[in-house]
């Protein structure tokens, strides 16, 4: 592009003020409309095509001359501020032309050697696609989020922390829930919300506006939630303003008394939910006890008992929780850490031994059951899994006898088959090597005649 096109064009001088300042900081000329009602968020990531010039014509950068998109988190300051602004008003399949001021660009540095100090830029732009951030660990899509109104500072809610939000949950056009609500995260399923709309919580800033979107896994998974007329594996949506939170106490921000005192009430809590059936949230209260005083140092003889009670109890409930949830390689590292504390605990060494079975270690079971009868001879339970274990072992040992078996006799018969075969062919042989003799003879006999 020319100098004189983009006069004639007018681009440089021409457009809509597209800046929250209204300052003509960026001007923009839509070339092409798109396609849609939506436009990006802050925080999608957005693939587009560019080309770069200064106000003479000069070319300074094009990705459709490398033939190669370019991507990038909106609204990051990942780019110049005016591609922030301007992208997020496009459509998908939309190509505009933007005039960039200096302080919207690269400012008094420019950007050497291509784009000279106080240099104000002009781009066209076209919109390929959007999608939302992924705020699961796995980034398994999950949970994504789109933010409507970016928050305030960069401090955001953590386990345990008291938030107040206003939210509407949607099942494909359907509102199912509308509420504002002050709850402790962690407890969410107190309140009739999904686990992953609490871990997309604590994704938030102060006085955020987000839309998240759940896959059934984050929602309310495959039992549904007939309160709200939840189908199981239903995906949902929800729209969420944190409108305020006040952090819990990090472990690092309490000192020991504090730990101890809320130990013991995190501690009850956990008990309490554990009765009403909730272990995942039972499960997260017994951590908080662990994590506070796991490494917990210098601390007096009473002290020191006390957080090792608490530990023990710990780990030994939520080996118990993890065996509820069958997830039971969980439940068997919390029995090895509540031995570590106490190896000749009745219960870890009981739970251990129900993980051990729950994943055929048979022997590894009747180990722990056998040492459990012996250190508590009256523990009734332990016996009638022993006894389970036992069962279970002989009848391992009996399949395994028949597998063997069956393998030797298919051996076996293989080898006869062999030798048939092998007893087969030399017969063959001789025979044809009789054959071939008689032949000879009839030839001599014809010859001599």
């Amino acid at each position: 592009m020319t100098a004189e096109e983009m006069k004639a064009d007018g681009a440089p001088l021409e457009g809509a003020d597209i800046t929250p300042k209204r300052d003509e900081g960026v001007l923009k000329v839509i070339k092409r409309e798109g396609s849609g009602t939506e436009s990006p968020m802050i925080g999608d990531k957005v693939t587009v095509h560019y080309t770069g010039w200064l106000l003479d014509g000069t070319k300074f950068d094009s990705s459709l001359d490398r033939k190669d998109k370019f991507s990038f988190d909106l609204g990051k300051g990942e780019v110049i501020k005016a591609w922030d602004i301007a992208v997020a008003t496009m459509k998908v399949g939309e190509i505009c032309r933007i005039t960039c001021k200096p302080e919207y660009a690269y400012g008094s540095a420019g950007s050497p050697p291509k784009i000279p100090p106080n240099a104000t830029l002009i781009f066209e732009i076209e919109l390929f696609e959007y999608k939302g951030e992924d705020l699961t660990d796995d980034e398994d899509g999950g949970i994504i989020r789109r933010i409507r109104k970016k928050g305030e500072g960069y401090s955001k809610p953590n386990e345990g922390a008291l938030v107040e939000i206003q939210f509407e949950g949607r099942q494909g056009d359907r509102v199912f829930d509308r509420r504002e609500l002050q709850f402790e995260i962690g407890e969410g399923d107190n309140y009739d919300l999904p686990h992953g709309l609490e871990k997309a919580i604590q994704k938030m800033e102060k006085s955020e506006e987000s839309v998240f979107y759940l896959k059934p896994n984050y929602g309310f998974g495959s039992a549904g939630k007939e309160k709200f007329q939840i189908p199981p594996g239903a995906e949902l949506q929800y729209e969420v303003k944190l409108k305020s939170f006040e952090k819990a106490k990090e472990s690092w921000e309490m000192n020991t008394d504090e730990k101890l005192e809320q130990s013991c009430i995190v501690k009850e809590r956990g008990t309490q939910y554990f009765k009403e059936g909730k272990y995942k949230q039972a499960a997260l209260q017994y951590k908080k006890i662990v994590s506070w005083l796991e490494h917990e140092s210098g601390l007096s003889d009473e002290e020191d008992t006390k957080a090792k009670s608490l530990r023990l109890a710990a780990h030994l409930n939520l080996a118990m929780c993890h065996l509820k949830l069958k997830e039971y390689s969980q439940a068997l590292e919390n029995c090895n850490k509540a031995l570590e504390l106490d190896s000749n605990n009745e219960k870890g060494l009981f739970r251990r031994g129900e993980a051990h079975l729950a994943v055929n270690d048979f022997e590894l079971a009747r180990g722990d059951f056998q040492k459990v009868i012996q250190l508590y001879p009256s523990n009734k339970a332990a016996k009638v899994q022993l006894v389970t274990c036992q069962q279970k072992i002989r009848e391992q040992h009996e399949k395994e006898k028949k597998m063997y078996a069956n393998m030797f006799q298919r051996l076996a018969d293989k080898d006869l088959k062999s030798a048939a075969a092998l007893q087969t062919s030399h017969t063959e042989d001789a025979e044809m090597k009789d054959g071939q003799n008689g032949v000879g003879d009839k030839l001599e006999v014809d010859a001599e005649a």
